[in-house]
């Protein structure tokens, strides 16, 4: 019995190897949201040879195989077995809840770190130099904190996770510009009177969904349009059909390596009218693509211009707000970008960010022209 666990051990623990020596490649890059490791190469440099090693242990601990089929029962069995999130970067909230704890994520919940009076002061003269620049050259601005999940429903955030303080860095920035004249837009209010009448945002991803994108699109046109009232109405609930479409696990469950294993309910929203917009950079892009740079058009000279600076929040934005400017270019960027301005020449400039950025992201307002 003793040899025969032995082979047994020693079977188990060289297979993986085997097979991978045998081309069976158990990375899935998809499955955990993430770039695997390459395969390096040797030019004949001694560079090259010198990074060789690291490089091919990353490339074997991303590539072994069975790879992703352990990962993903390893994750079934903590998430599943023991009730537990297999990783660090994702809270497993109540009931189908996931919620993003990285990149400042648990911090913003939590409000662990108030913005000191230096970093309040920095916002508020970046964006309100922003605001006058733009001003003094007739173009309107509108600056808006895409709420995070947890700003919305965080009553299925997990117990563990304590509110510290009563006041977030969101509350703080939209306090600094009271006053200053900058048109912002603090979207929570809406969000959080629509809630219950239907789920806003998913469950396995950290952003919100058509349904919670409309509304927060329409309070960001209606912020235009006061200021420029070429700008067309925005489009309303009754332009949209809903549909529910079951889809695999999304962004939280891809980081736990569940992507197959977690499933739920799309909520989305069908135009009853064609859409007119455009993309037109890059060629062939869907208008939710996650690029540098995105750029839609309609051939109607009578709409207003837009630049967009944005984050993730603003891809389900873009078929939304592309409606309503003759030419919108979206920089994935916070930094606000006045070569970017001179050369577009739009009627309106907005920039949004995400709530938890506000841990990671302190403007610099040297950077902003006088």
């Amino acid at each position: 019995m003793n040899r025969t666990l032995i082979v047994l051990f020693i079977v188990i623990i060289t297979l993986p190897l085997a097979a991978t020596m045998a081309g069976v490649d158990g990375g899935d890059s998809e499955a955990e949201n993430r770039e695997l490791a390459v395969f390096p190469r040797w030019d004949g440099t001694w560079a090259s040879a010198a990074a060789y090693p690291d490089g091919f242990v990353a490339w074997f601990e991303d590539h072994f195989a069975f790879r992703a089929t352990l990962v993903r029962w390893n994750a079934e069995t903590r998430l599943f077995g023991l009730g537990v999130s297999p990783s660090a970067a994702v809270l497993k909230g109540e009931g189908p809840w996931l919620y993003y704890a990285d990149d400042g994520g648990a911090m913003d919940f939590a409000n662990a770190a108030p913005l000191s009076p230096g970093e309040i002061g920095d916002w508020r003269e970046a964006i309100v130099r922003a605001h006058d620049w733009l001003q003094r050259r007739g173009i309107a601005y509108v600056f808006t904190i895409a709420p995070d999940k947890h700003a919305i429903y965080p009553e299925h955030v997990p117990r563990t996770i304590r509110t510290l303080r009563g006041l977030s860095r969101t509350d703080q920035v939209y306090s600094a510009l009271a006053g200053t004249g900058v048109r912002t837009v603090d979207l929570r209010p809406a969000l959080i009177g629509a809630k219950p009448r239907e789920r806003l945002y998913f469950l396995t991803d950290t952003h919100w969904n058509d349904r919670g994108a409309l509304l927060a699109y329409q309070q960001i046109i209606e912020a235009v349009r006061e200021q420029v009232p070429s700008t067309p109405p925005a489009w309303t609930r009754d332009d949209f059909l809903p549909a529910d479409e079951p889809v695999t696990g999304k962004d939280l469950a891809r980081m736990l390596g569940l992507k197959n294993a977690l499933r739920e309910i799309d909520l989305q929203l069908v135009p009853k009218r064609t859409r007119r917009a455009r993309v037109v950079e890059p060629p062939g892009a869907a208008p939710m693509a996650e690029v540098g740079q995105l750029i839609t058009e309609i051939p109607d000279p009578s709409l207003p211009r837009a630049v967009i600076f944005r984050d993730s929040f603003s891809s389900r934005l873009v078929p939304f707000l592309s409606e309503h400017f003759s030419r919108a270019v979206y920089l994935w960027q916070n930094d606000f970008d006045a070569d970017v301005v001179n050369a577009e020449h739009p009627d309106v400039v907005i920039e949004q960010i995400v709530g938890r950025h506000l841990y990671g992201f302190i403007p610099s307002p040297q950077l902003v022209p006088r």
